[in-house]
């Protein structure tokens, strides 16, 4: 490919840079903030209340507990970044009761030991952002972050170009990891449990 910038006078914005760029028109949703809730309220406006009455393919939720559900990331980190979020629309961690906490972990634990099971990771960051300032996308509905990493997976494109290359998509890693749920959570005599223990 000829790399050699046309001439100058073809150009009315400008001479052309040497930077090579990778448009991606469809962030400009998540960017402007326009599937995010505008306040504490819940609704058709929180995708997480949304995606929580969709059916698991068209949400992309990996699996459902009593209080909670297990959905991947839209804007993923990594391939398998998933979210264990409550139903109950809640901001801070200390608003959950005592059995929504303890499902949280729960699945949070599992959706490691799916992630472990289909993807072999070398290891996993976790955690939750608590309010905008903290860097919460979306700091109306809480949501625990589960993001599986590997040696190497991490290179010069979201440094040099805020760019992630994703070798899977989404619905694909969504089949993938509802799979690897059922099998790391079935019982003894074959029946699942969405939180079962080691």
């Amino acid at each position: 490919m000829d790399q050699t910038p046309p001439p100058e006078d073809n150009h009315p914005a400008g001479v052309p840079d040497s930077v090579h760029r990778l448009w991606t028109p469809h962030r400009m949703v998540y960017i402007g903030g326009a599937a995010k809730p505008p306040d504490d309220r819940p609704g058709p406006t929180c995708p997480f209340c949304r995606g929580k009455d969709e059916d698991d393919e068209t949400a992309l939720v990996v699996a459902r507990g009593e209080h909670t559900f297990v959905v991947l990331n839209l804007y993923p980190y990594n391939c398998g970044h998933l979210l264990v979020c409550p139903y109950r629309h809640v901001a801070d961690y200390l608003d959950l009761d005592e059995a929504e906490a303890g499902e949280l972990t729960a699945m949070t634990r599992t959706a490691i030991r799916a992630l472990a099971h289909s993807y072999k990771p070398h290891g996993f960051n976790l955690g939750m952002n608590q309010g905008a300032v903290a860097g919460a996308g979306i700091a109306a509905h809480l949501h625990q972050h589960v993001v599986p990493r590997w040696s190497g997976d991490a290179n010069f494109l979201p440094i040099v170009a805020r760019t992630r290359a994703m070798p899977e998509l989404l619905a694909d890693s969504r089949s993938r990891l509802a799979a690897a749920w059922a099998e790391v959570t079935a019982g003894p005599a074959g029946s699942a449990s969405a939180v079962s223990g080691p």
